[in-house]
């Protein structure tokens, strides 16, 4: 809290005319196994903060000072946390990627995050260590922007995130994809697709509204389309940069991505409505027989009324990210000094990793 005996009025008044106040924001993250059943169909065991999972969001504002204090109570396994698509520049110790900008944080040790953030948008964290994070070591990172173009243009906001889930855990999995024994590099097949790491979610809304919807892809392999039943959406922010509102009935995000959108409310509230989250399986090296690709969740009008099951689709037709226009209008560079080319090669070591 400011005390007035502290700062003067012309300063305060200076200082909101700038950029903003920096507030510092603290979360405190005990980092545990718990257990969890997301899909309803094997329960085992996953990573947890606080006891908990999901995990929670980290919220902020743009300019805000992030603090995140870790503990790694796991026992049997090193950590770190990764802060998806924050630039971090002038802080690469905070980056998380363990064996690159920081040791990762041993069982029984404890690590600050400290650092500044300067870009709005939709991100996520995860743990950057041994291929964790599909054990469930990740959640949604906002960035809320007060200077926002849209702002203005939605009366709510809902983080929507989608994943791929396993119920063998990476430390069995990783040893096996990374193998000798897999010379292809096919990457193990997900068990099941999540939305809000649940199936069968409801999202409650009220008619004649519009929502402004956060959606993170945070799988560990797996793009997904997503659709609203009888709903169209507006992409207004992709990976953290605004674009020019585009119309869409349908978004491919791949692992690690992010969109925002906005969706407006019928006013009718006598039908509630499905949305999908769908796995492409054109990603996965065969299709195991009985295999559900989908996530259902239902935008729910009147809670007295039927939850209807999703039209399938055979057929998937999403936008186009390359037709995005940013917002500022940034032109791409018409002319290079100098051309390098990058040729790579999929190839196999002797212990079979590729």
């Amino acid at each position: 809290m400011w005390s007035a005996g502290l700062f003067s009025t012309a300063a305060i008044l200076s200082c909101f005319v700038s950029l903003g106040c920096s507030t510092t924001v603290t979360y405190d993250f005990n980092i545990t196994w718990v257990t969890s059943n997301p899909d309803g169909v094997y329960e085992r065991s996953t990573i947890g903060i606080n006891g908990q999972w999901p995990l929670p969001a980290i919220r902020v504002s743009v300019g805000d000072q992030v603090v995140v204090n870790v503990m790694n109570q796991l026992g049997n396994e090193s950590t770190s946390l990764h802060f998806h698509g924050i630039y971090l520049n002038g802080s690469t110790e905070m980056d998380g990627t363990a064996g690159v900008s920081q040791c990762a944080i041993p069982p029984g040790a404890s690590m600050t995050y400290n650092f500044k953030v300067y870009q709005p948008g939709t991100y996520w964290y995860h743990s950057h260590a041994m291929g964790q994070y599909p054990d469930g070591l990740r959640g949604p990172f906002i960035v809320q922007d007060p200077a926002s173009p849209f702002v203005d243009l939605y009366d709510e906001e809902i983080v929507l995130t989608l994943s791929d889930w396993y119920h063998e855990s990476m430390a069995v999995l990783v040893p096996s994809f990374i193998n000798i024994a897999n010379p292809s590099g096919a990457e193990p097949i997900p068990d099941a697709a999540l939305i809000n790491d649940a199936q069968n979610v409801s999202l409650l809304v009220k008619p004649g509204k519009t929502y402004m919807i956060r959606i993170i892809n945070m799988g560990a392999f797996v793009g997904q389309y997503l659709w609203f039943e009888d709903h169209s959406m507006s992409i207004i922010e992709v990976d953290g940069v605004y674009t020019e509102p585009a119309e869409t009935e349908m978004l491919y995000l791949s692992a690690a991505q992010r969109y925002s959108v906005l969706l407006t409310t019928k006013n009718d509230t006598s039908s509630n409505f499905a949305f999908v989250g769908s796995m492409d399986q054109v990603m996965f090296d065969h299709v195991p027989l009985g295999l559900n690709p989908n996530a259902t969740g239902w935008l729910v009008y009147d809670e007295s009324e039927e939850l209807p099951p999703p039209v399938l689709l055979e057929d998937f037709y999403p936008f186009d990210d390359f037709n995005l226009v940013p917002y500022d209008r940034e032109a791409l560079f018409e002319n290079v000094d100098h051309s390098i080319t990058l040729n790579f090669m999929m190839g196999n070591l002797d212990d079979g990793a590729n």
